[in-house]
């Protein structure tokens, strides 16, 4: 049974019962439900602040174990990173070498993904940072791989070519030479025979009757059949391929003709004393992408350890050449 509640009245000095209106009883119940849902506003603000719900819980496990897979991933591609570092420096200090190719520039294989920012959709988020770090190195691992299976795929079409490559090096010496008596002069700075100053003897002078055999030191094509007085006089250059030439001066006949296709070993012609030179002999140079070489360095096919020793020693010699 409801409280009935009653009131002083100093006018008539009496209690006098409590009638609430409708209107009184509804602002009665208003005021409770305001108060009511202003504290538990509250509540439920302060709940949200500071607690997590059950389904930003589950968010926030499976956010710390995305970043624990992204950690571990940094670390593979850490340990892939240094697996093709170390193939890239086998490629270009062994597989390229000992196929004579230039190494692969640094710039080209670590030159990074160009065109605009690739990232920005990654931007904006707790886990950007990391999630940006692993997309870009996993984009620039990519972009080494592709640079280093170009590389073996040129490797592989070099060793395809290896055979024909070693048959075109000139490997052998010019003029039957095997007891090292013809060698007259070598590569490097000699007294010229006529003109009587030190000057840069490009090639190796052997000499020899007039008459001895001249071989092709590699097979090739004959590029060039010149018949002068002066300078080489009758001379004979053939390109091996490769970047490789050799050149054949002062010869007193020429067995070959321009285009001619030529092994090692054929006769190409016969040993001279045409053009500027002071007795019968043949000089002989190595060029290699345009620039001349040693000769000196490319007997290897017919000389034995001892021998090529002596003969480096013998062509060192700062004698006077015959050209």
């Amino acid at each position: 049974m409801a409280k009935i509640k009653y009131k002083y009245n100093p006018n008539t000095l009496n209690y006098e019962k409590i009638q609430l209106t409708f209107q009184d009883r509804l602002k009665k119940v208003s005021t409770y439900v305001l108060v009511g849902l202003f504290f538990a506003g509250i509540i439920i603000l302060l709940a949200y602040t500071f607690l997590d719900s059950p389904k930003e819980l589950n968010l926030k496990r499976e956010n710390a174990q995305l970043r624990k897979q992204y950690e571990l991933l940094n670390r593979d591609v850490a340990q892939l990173e240094k697996v093709l570092a170390d193939i890239e420096r086998r490629d270009d200090n062994i597989y390229r070498e000992i196929m004579e190719a230039e190494p692969i520039s640094k710039n080209v294989r670590s030159a990074g993904v160009g065109g605009v920012n690739r990232y920005t959709h990654l931007e904006g988020y707790r886990n950007s940072e990391i999630v940006i770090n692993t997309t870009q190195r996993l984009d620039q691992l990519a972009k080494r791989l592709y640079v280093q299976s170009k590389s073996f795929d040129e490797v592989i079409d070099l060793a395809k070519n290896k055979e024909q490559m070693l048959a075109s090096i000139p490997a052998v010496q010019p003029v039957p030479n095997k007891d090292l008596k013809r060698m007259a002069s070598g590569y490097g700075r000699r007294m010229h025979p006529i003109y009587k100053v030190v000057k840069m003897h490009w090639g190796m002078d052997f000499s020899a009757p007039e008459g001895t055999e001249i071989f092709a030191t590699g097979d090739g094509r004959i590029e060039k059949v010149v018949n002068s007085r002066r300078g080489y006089g009758k001379h004979v250059v053939i390109d091996h391929g490769f970047g490789y030439e050799t050149l054949y001066a002062h010869m007193s006949k020429i067995n070959v003709r321009r285009g001619q296709k030529v092994k090692r070993g054929d006769v190409i012609g016969l040993v001279g004393n045409t053009g500027i030179s002071s007795a019968p002999h043949l000089h002989y140079e190595v060029i290699k992408d345009g620039k001349k070489i040693n000769p000196a360095n490319f007997y290897f096919n017919d000389l034995t350890p001892e021998e090529y020793d002596l003969m480096v020693e013998l062509s060192s010699h700062s004698n006077q050449s015959f050209d």
